[in-house]
């Protein structure tokens, strides 16, 4: 990849892939959600996935919106960084 990308399509991919990363996500709950107990390790794969999207998602809106994630968690959060 020998493109040079200006900041402006820069931040619009990662917008797009933080849309991705929320349909993604949302779409592994619903499956860890819907998933019967029969289907156990199927509900183990969707609550992993689960959580890394929400890590991916974390990590995007720190990028796009510095500090507001940590002030939305509260202070018990900012100790924690």
């Amino acid at each position: 990849m020998t493109d040079v990308v200006d900041s402006d399509e820069l931040l619009r991919r990662m917008q797009r892939a933080r849309t991705c990363a929320a349909e993604e996500e949302r779409a592994w709950r619903s499956r860890r959600d819907s998933s019967g107990p029969a289907d156990a390790d199927g509900r183990q794969e969707a609550a992993v996935r689960v959580m890394a999207y929400e890590t991916v998602l974390r990590v995007l809106d720190e990028i796009l919106t510095p500090g507001r994630h940590c002030e939305e968690a509260g202070p018990e959060a900012s100790a924690v960084t």
